[in-house]
C-alpha cells in the first residue's frame, strides 16, 4: 500500500526528512541498510530520481553512506547524540529523540545583561535550567530566560515548573502553543569555554572541561524576542552539524 508524503516542498525533501526522522527515532539502526530505491518508489508512488536525491541529501549532511551494488546504510554515531540543523522546526524536532529535565524552577530574577539582549522595559526577567538526556545520558544543560509575561503563559507547565519532571519537551515547543504571534526565527552563536561546577556537575564531567556553548535568541513574527537559551554541550555525547549551501546568483 502506499504511504503519502508530507506536501510542504519537493517530494525528495519530504522523503529525506521522513528517513532522517527515522533514523533520529532509532526505526533504523546504525549501519543497518535504509530500503532501497524501488523499495521507496514504489511504497510512495515516486520516481527513482526522486529517492536517489532524497538519499544523496542524506550521505551529504552524514546521516547515511553509500556502498556501491549495496546500498544506502546508517552511519555509526561512535557514541555522540548527532542532529543536523537548518530550521527552527529541527529545533523542536529534539522532543522526538531526547528528554528534558528540570533542574531549576522557572522564576523571577533581575539580570541586567540578559534582560538587555531579550529588550525587555524592566530588568525583571524569568529563568529556568533543565538537562537535556539521550538514552539517559546528559548532552546539554540549558538556562532558559523568558521576559516575565513571556514566562506567565508557562507559569502552569510542570516541565519548566516541577524540579525532576522529565519530558519530551522543547520550550520553544510549549511557547508555540500559547503565543499569539509564532516564533519566526533564531538568531545563534557558537563558542567554546569552560565548565563551571554547577555545568560540570550537570553534565558528569570534571570543572574545567571544555564545552560547546549555544546561544539562541528566539524572535516571534513581529521580531520581538521571546526566549534566549544558553546551552553547554557535553563534547563526548555531541555533535554538532550544519549544511550551508552556495547562493545562486
Amino acid at each position: 500500500m502506499r504511504q503519502r508524503l508530507a506536501a510542504d516542498g519537493p517530494a525528495y525533501k519530504a522523503l529525506s526528512r521522513q528517513l532522517r526522522d527515522g533514523v533520529h527515532q532509532n526505526r533504523y539502526a546504525e549501519g543497518e541498510r535504509l530500503p532501497t530505491e524501488e523499495e521507496l518508489a514504489a511504497r510512495h508512488g515516486l520516481s527513482r530520481q526522486t529517492v536517489r536525491r532524497a538519499f544523496q541529501d542524506l550521505v551529504a549532511e552524514g546521516t547515511g553512506y553509500r556502498v556501491r551494488g549495496c546500498g544506502t546504510f546508517v552511519t555509526p554515531r561512535e557514541g555522540q547524540y548527532l542532529r543536523q540543523f537548518g530550521s527552527v522546526e529541527d529545533l523542536m524536532g529534539l522532543s522526538i529523540d531526547t528528554r528534558l529535565e528540570l533542574t531549576s524552577p522557572l522564576q523571577r530574577r533581575v539580570d541586567v545583561v540578559v534582560a538587555g539582549r531579550l529588550r525587555t522595559a524592566s530588568d525583571l526577567v524569568a529563568t529556568a535550567v533543565f538537562r537535556r538526556l539521550h538514552h539517559g545520558l546528559p548532552i546539554s544543560v540549558t538556562t532558559t530566560h523568558l521576559p516575565v509575561p513571556v514566562a506567565d503563559l508557562l507559569a502552569d507547565v510542570p516541565e519548566l515548573t516541577v524540579v525532576g519532571e522529565r519530558s519530551t519537551a522543547t520550550v520553544i515547543g510549549l511557547l508555540e502553543t500559547r503565543l499569539t504571534h509564532p516564533i519566526s526565527e533564531a538568531e545563534q552563536s557558537i563558542t567554546a569555554t569552560a565548565a563551571d561546577a554547577r555545568q560540570a556537575e550537570a553534565l558528569g564531567v570534571d570543572e574545567g572541561t571544555p564545552l560547546l556553548r549555544v546561544d539562541r535568541l528566539y524572535v516571534d513574527s513581529r521580531q520581538e524576542p521571546v526566549e534566549l537559551a544558553v546551552s553547554h554541550f557535553h563534547p563526548e555525547h555531541y555533535s554538532y552539524r550544519v549544511r550551508l549551501k552556495r547562493s545562486v546568483s
